[in-house]
């Protein structure tokens, strides 16, 4: 996959995607990652890129036209029919569905705003806008760090094990079960039998017991309107029981 960032601070880019899965992930050839700066493509002596809002009010917003620029030379070095999102705090909220889809496409075009905002007509000429989530960060370089970390997960031969990503949190609609590792016992606590049993069809019962369980505790919406089968069913209730 090719993704390319529009950004006033592409090294903050570069530097955050040189660690850990994603870097890995560069190193091998199974992520490219370009940047784009709209400073580069500014005309006056000061390099402007934002301006004082129309109708007044605090704050600056970006610029149009070096904007528009950045984006061009951005997608002009991705397959035809990459998607354009801008990272926004008034867009749709990223879910783990979102990234399955995304995580199919050829290319992404990622817009990272700064100051109060872009100016709208710039982005009638993207195709979605995404939040990472309803807070308010200070531009769109960590949303889109954040959009390309989950991405890379997905991408084939990225993770170690391919079951990683299958079983995360969210990817089967659930949060994820708890997870220990030795010592057996630690300040008190014990791993529970179960998970030394070596019985696999027991341990997978008790996980997802424990997965409906937390989801449930933690985040109740996610379990709003879905139809659980007579085996989930159960199982919820028995943890229910155990409380």
């Amino acid at each position: 996959m090719r993704i390319e960032v529009v950004t006033l601070f592409p090294e903050m880019i570069r530097d955050a995607l040189r660690h850990g899965v994603v870097g890995r992930a560069m190193q091998g050839g199974l992520l490219v990652v370009g940047t784009e700066d709209p400073r580069s493509h500014t005309t006056d002596v000061h390099r402007s890129v934002d301006d004082r809002p129309y109708g007044g009010g605090p704050g600056m917003v970006m610029k149009p036209e070096p904007l528009t620029a950045a984006i061009a030379a951005a997608a002009a070095r991705l397959p035809a029919g990459s998607l354009r999102i801008a990272l926004s705090a008034q867009g749709v909220v990223l879910t783990q569905a979102q990234l399955q889809s995304l995580s199919a496409a050829q290319g992404l075009l990622l817009v990272a705003g700064r100051y109060e905002g872009i100016d709208e007509r710039v982005l009638h000429g993207v195709d979605m806008e995404l939040s990472i989530g309803d807070y308010v960060v200070s531009g769109g370089e960590l949303p889109a760090l954040v959009l390309i970390d989950a991405l890379a997960r997905l991408l084939p031969g990225v993770l170690g094990d391919e079951r990683s990503a299958q079983q995360e949190s969210f990817s089967a609609g659930l949060l994820d079960w708890p997870h220990y590792t030795r010592p057996e016992e630690f300040a008190g606590a014990r791993v529970p039998a179960v998970l030394l049993s070596g019985d696999h069809a027991a341990i997978d019962r008790w996980r997802l017991k424990q997965a409906l369980g937390r989801t449930w505790q933690r985040r109740p919406e996610l379990l709003q309107g879905a139809a659980l089968d007579a085996h989930r069913a159960t199982l919820l209730q028995e943890f229910l029981s155990e409380l």
